[in-house]
């Protein structure tokens, strides 16, 4: 009992400074397992290698796939059935021919096996009988030569698998030494067998041991991904066709042109056909509606404009009577460029006109407000625009480098797709980082010039953008050579 109590006396404060230890490693283990989950570097460092490799594979797998819809459909039509009919190719074909192959191999190895024990049974003097027994009934050229060393292997082919079925069936069917020579283009075999008092040469048809089945092979890879593939560019051609048919639809209402779409195609292409052809009748009920009421609106307010006119007629003259005339021209001028810019002459059909003619003209027009102004056209000068817009448009820019500068050129480049015209000036220009603002609408710049063309409004640059885009192109800003603004303008020809 003394004994106990003293052990147990002993022990006690061991197993507490055993349990204290091992609470301790059980809460440096959890926080260390949480910094490492939550917030360790080495976890945040793996996950940002996942996603940097993700992005990697992502980059490179779009710049290998193609780009158009139809050759990646094509992609995942055929490479699925190309990769199935290779493994059912593989797995079926190729193991039929490998267990034929290994039988052939077995009997031929038989058959010189028989060989070697006939020798052996009747005696070097009845090589000959062997040999002429081998020719008749084997179908094989054997030859007995004196026994001399076997020649060195030779090297492996690229594809040994029928080698190593002969040598297989060989080693177990003939105990002795050998050598086979199946490297070539011939299509014979030969095998050296190390007798004891001979060398036994035995020359065999390839057939005998080998059935091959490359050509049978590539003919139905070649044959099955022609047939597929011809399917499936019949098949997609035929779904593609009525996407594409629907974006030129689209491209040619975002150019203002007159489209007659019916949907066509797959349930999902129709299903897309119909909602463009609800939202084109919805854009184009809109743009009616405002049509008709600025129609509205612009006869009221022009008929309370004209009774202000005739109310001043009456009036004597006077200085207040003549500063009220110009407040009425300068609210009719800001009421026209108002409705040009809300209106944007929405019912107009593009149409054919001559670009050298229009230039023409704006340099005509500049010269008479006393501006030098030259103009240069190449390529054709034939475009479809629609030609009252088209024509506001340039004129919004004339009339800005005019307003602003004393030289002006004015050059135009038509190509086969796009027809780009500059409008450069050595006026003062605007600062880079304006450029963007001022096309918004009734914005002015405060200091420089305010590219307004439409009677102190803030809308010349916004109608003439505005145009622009509804022809499918867009007007840039940029500094001019003459040193002051040049304005692109880029509409598809």
């Amino acid at each position: 009992m003394t004994l106990w109590s003293a052990s147990s006396n002993a022990i006690t404060p061991a197993l507490k400074v055993a349990r204290a230890g091992a609470r301790d490693a059980a809460v440096f283990i959890a926080s260390a397992t949480k910094a490492f989950l939550f917030d360790g570097s080495p976890l945040r460092q793996l996950r940002k290698g996942a996603r940097t490799a993700n992005r990697g594979l992502s980059s490179v797998l779009s710049a290998v796939m193609p780009k158009g819809l139809y050759v990646r459909a094509l992609v995942i039509v055929i490479a699925p059935m190309v990769l199935l009919q290779s493994i059912l190719a593989y797995v079926f074909m190729e193991r039929h021919w490998q267990t034929v192959t290994e039988r052939l191999s077995a009997a031929l190895s038989q058959d010189i096996a028989a060989l070697v024990d006939l020798e052996e049974a009747l005696g070097a003097g009845k090589q000959e009988v062997i040999e002429h027994i081998a020719a008749e009934r084997l179908n094989l050229d054997v030859e007995f030569m004196p026994p001399t060393p076997l020649p060195p292997p030779a090297p492996k082919p690229f594809f040994q698998f029928f080698d190593e079925a002969l040598a297989k069936e060989i080693r177990r069917h003939i105990h002795r030494p050998y050598w086979v020579d199946t490297i070539g283009r011939s299509n014979l075999i030969e095998i050296r067998v190390q007798l004891e008092d001979a060398t036994l040469r035995v020359v065999a048809h390839r057939s005998q041991a080998y059935a091959s089945n490359s050509g049978i092979f590539l003919a139905w890879m070649a044959g099955s991904s022609l047939f597929l593939l011809t399917i499936a560019v019949l098949f997609l051609r035929n779904q593609i066709r009525p996407i594409l048919r629907l974006a030129d639809a689209a491209e040619s209402f975002g150019k203002g042109r007159d489209i007659e779409f019916r949907p066509r195609g797959a349930r999902e292409v129709r299903k897309a056909g119909h909602a463009f052809i609800e939202m084109k009748r919805r854009l184009e009920r809109m743009i009616d509606q405002r049509t008709t009421m600025l129609a509205g609106v612009s006869h009221d307010l022009r008929t309370v404009l004209t009774r202000f006119r005739l109310s001043l007629e009456l009036l004597e003259e006077a200085p207040e009577i003549d500063e009220m005339h110009a407040d009425v021209n300068e609210m009719s001028r800001m009421l026209e460029g108002y409705l040009a810019f809300a209106r944007g002459d929405a019912g107009e059909q593009p149409e054919a006109i001559d670009v050298r003619a229009l230039l023409d003209a704006l340099k005509t027009d500049a010269e008479r407000l006393g501006h030098k102004t030259e103009f240069s056209i190449t390529g054709d000068p034939v475009a479809v625009v629609r030609p009252r817009s088209f024509k506001r448009c340039l004129t919004n820019l004339v009339l800005n480098a005019v307003r602003y500068a004393e030289r002006i050129e004015i050059d135009a480049v038509h190509d086969a797709r796009v027809l780009t015209i500059t409008v450069d000036d050595d006026g003062p220009g605007i600062p880079l980082d304006r450029r963007e603002d001022v096309f918004k609408p009734f914005l002015r710049l405060e200091k420089g010039r305010t590219l307004d063309s439409s009677g102190g409004t803030g809308l010349g640059l916004t109608i003439a953008r505005d145009i622009a885009r509804a022809h499918g192109g867009d007007i840039t800003l940029s500094a001019s050579p003459l040193g002051g603004l040049r304005a692109t303008v880029r509409v598809p020809g």
